[in-house]
């Protein structure tokens, strides 16, 4: 398609346009200002005849978006796209043809900040999901996709009253969730600030009007004690005959709307709504000025951090100081260089902003967002749905951080509660992986000990060591989360294609054909009716449960010319060892043990479950004949199992004592134990779940601790 880019506008949509060229022509060379102007009229052309719900010509929108872009003085590529950033998903233009008038950088970022209307769904989450997941992939090779989305959904924030308030409210809790952090994650404070301020007053608008009518309340009440305590800094400064730039700031209603929510404070018990701000000229200046104001007003022990010395992620330095003001009040300080300050507000934009000046600082910015956008693209590589990337993105968004060390002294940020295991991943993948145990402050510490700033932690790794899906409950960080997961599901698919290589030779002992006589082409004319599954596929899938193993090999006998089906084949049973792994799971409503008559019920992907032969929670729950397997105990297995025991014994002083010391002597471990008053006060129940390796091993347990003569009874538990 090819639009004439020198049709005459219409006169009011000339005026739509002339701020943005008037913004850009400040910093743009004529000739990019000339393609500037041509890309508006591509743009208004396509959407010719479409207006936005506020009756605008739908031109205004992306025009907006790219005025916004103007303020970051962001390059022509990027404004471009910003012009073109919805006439791929609204319009029958392509990207090809955008990348043909254009370039293919302004293509890439165009296609970047799309939707993905084009492609079925299964729900309106998985297709938000797939979107983030699209749009964050572009940012992670060129940040200036982000740019122009965070620059789009910000127009739509401010023009949102004019769609339906549920939507609204979706919308608005979309951009909290999501757009807000990342704006907070590239170091965007100013829009940061407004999209959650725009989110909570179309989320929560009757609480935001209150709050906002308190503000102006206080602003009244409250002017003589601001421009008080501003004049008394500014003077305290002076006095030192200490240069700075002094200025005092209202807090945003969304910041004292979450200091009352999460603190649980009146509106009145909020003190600090402004904060004061001091800019001076370099480093060590601010550490002087902070000198200074310390001799002069008491610091709040707790309340200060030293941004300057340890950054935030999103590049972000300052120090700040919670100080009692001359009335007994706190204050919020916050002290920081010129070039700390332009940072603070344009966070990753400061490239464009600022890149005539020949600062360290912004080049360890953009490190500092490059290693982020990598991060994306490592979970992107990691299996999962896109769901399950959103998940991640969204723990990675809210870093309230804390800083530890590593014993090399290397500093490493982690969100606050992060535990031992989040360092582990942080620090590499491999020692994530393989971590034993580890030591906090150079002590031994469980594994989900929550770290805080200034530990030292130790990670003590082992070759035998796996991840463990148990870790999922208390680890914090994306990182790790993603990286258990795809641990866990590689061991498990291994150990399951293990299991169902057992389940297909027993299957196939049973029809009397040898496993090793299957040649290598029946396999392959299995895999293609398996809709291409490999052979280590069709085996994990037996394993978890997906396909039953009778199934398949009867399906090889039929594809093997040569082989006869045996009908009177004498049925094999499969050895348990108890080690199997994730693919074999022993049955919590019966708990079996060597010894104990046992079957294996194939539970569509959860693998084999074994079950005692009398459990009437699995013979009423699984009456699929095909999904049964018969099973018998390896009897050189060594491995400790699980059973539960009922002790009835007269109450009395000690009493666990002596139960814990009778099963001691029995060599087997107690796991749990909780103790519960009979109906009568002379006797009690404990309930112990134990560890023992097989029957007799359990009937001398049970002669033990039944030669006690306060036990009156004593019973195994299964279900």
């Amino acid at each position: 398609m090819t639009l004439d880019s020198r049709e005459v506008p219409h006169p009011v949509e000339v005026d739509l346009a002339s701020p943005l060229f008037e913004q850009a022509a400040v910093y743009l060379k004529p000739g990019e200002l000339s393609l500037l102007e041509e890309a508006y009229q591509y743009s208004r052309k396509a959407h010719q005849g479409q207006f936005r719900k506020t009756g605008e010509p739908y031109v205004s929108h992306p025009v907006a978006v790219s005025q916004i872009l103007t303020s970051w003085n962001l390059d022509a590529p990027a404004l471009i796209a910003a012009l073109l950033h919805d006439v791929v998903e609204d319009t029958h233009i392509t990207k090809s043809e955008i990348g043909q008038k254009y370039g293919e950088v302004v293509a890439d970022l165009v296609d970047g900040v799309s939707k993905l209307d084009k492609i079925s769904f299964e729900s309106q989450k998985h297709e938000q999901a797939e979107n983030f997941r699209k749009m964050l992939l572009a940012m992670a090779k060129d940040v200036r996709v982000m740019l122009i989305k965070l620059a789009d959904r910000l127009h739509n924030m401010r023009t949102l009253t004019a769609m339906q308030p549920q939507k609204r409210r979706r919308i608005a809790k979309e951009t909290l969730e999501i757009y807000a952090p990342i704006a907070n994650r590239l170091g965007l404070n100013d829009v940061y600030r407004e999209l959650q301020e725009l989110s909570l007053s179309h989320l929560y608008p009757n609480r935001y009007k209150v709050l906002s009518k308190a503000v102006k309340r206080a602003r009244g009440n409250r002017k003589e004690l601001i421009k008080n305590v501003l004049g008394s800094l500014q003077d305290c400064l002076k006095d030192h005959k200490f240069e700075a730039i002094v200025s005092g700031r209202e807090k945003a209603i969304h910041s004292i709307y979450r200091k009352m929510t999460t603190k649980t404070l009146s509106f009145a018990e909020v003190f600090d709504i402004y904060g004061f701000r001091v800019v001076v000229k370099d480093i060590p200046s601010c550490y002087v000025a902070l000198g200074i104001l310390h001799q002069r007003y008491k610091p709040v022990p707790g309340k200060f951090k030293d941004y300057i010395a340890i950054p935030k992620a999103n590049g972000y330095q300052s120090l700040h100081s919670t100080l009692l003001s001359p009335v007994g009040t706190p204050i919020e300080v916050q002290i920081r260089t010129t070039n700390m300050d332009q940072i603070a507000e344009s966070g990753v934009a400061s490239h464009w902003l600022y890149k005539e000046t020949d600062d360290t600082s912004l080049s360890e910015l953009q490190t500092r967002t490059h290693q982020w956008m990598q991060n994306l693209l490592q979970l992107q590589s990691e299996p999962g749905n896109a769901a399950e990337f959103l998940e991640h993105l969204k723990l990675d968004l809210f870093p309230d951080e804390v800083f530890v060390f590593t014993p090399k002294g290397k500093i490493i940020s982690l969100p606050r509660g992060a535990t031992t295991i989040d360092f582990a991943y942080a620090v590499h993948t491999d020692v994530g992986n393989s971590t034993l145990a580890a030591k906090v402050n150079h002590e031994p510490a469980p594994l989900n000990t929550e770290l805080r700033s200034g530990d030292r932690v130790e990670i003590i790794t082992s070759k035998q060591a796996t991840a463990n899906p148990h870790w999922l409950r208390f680890i914090v960080t994306s990182k790790a989360r993603s990286q258990i997961r795809h641990s866990v599901k590689s061991q498990q698919h291994e150990e399951s294609a293990l299991l169902g290589a057992r389940l297909l030779k027993q299957a196939l002992n049973d029809l009397k054909m040898e496993p090793d006589t299957i040649a290598r082409e029946h396999w392959d004319r299995l895999a293609k009716e398996y809709t291409g599954k490999t052979k280590n596929e069709i085996l994990s899938e037996i394993g978890l449960g997906k396909q039953l193993a009778i199934v398949v090999a009867r399906h090889l006998l039929a594809l093997d010319d040569n082989a006869e089906t045996q009908t009177n084949a004498q049925k094999t049973s499969l050895v348990i060892h108890g080690t199997e792994g994730m693919a074999l799971q022993f049955a919590k409503c019966c708990h079996p043990i060597p010894g104990d008559p046992i079957i294996g019920y194939l539970k569509k992907g959860h693998g084999l479950n074994i079950h005692t032969h009398d459990c009437p929670i699995s013979r009423r729950a699984h009456n699929d004949p095909h999904k049964w397997i018969d099973v018998e105990w390896d009897p050189d297995s060594s491995k400790s199992f699980l059973v539960k025991i009922c002790v009835l014994a007269q109450n009395g002083k000690g009493l666990l004592g002596k139960i814990a010391t009778k099963v001691s002597a029995a060599n087997a471990n107690i796991e749990t134990g909780n103790f519960e008053q009979n109906d009568s006060a002379n006797y009690a129940e404990i309930n112990l779940s134990i560890l023992v390796t097989n029957r007799i091993h359990l009937a001398r347990v049970i002669r033990n601790v039944r030669s006690l003569d306060e036990v009156t009874r004593i019973t195994r538990l299964k279900s």
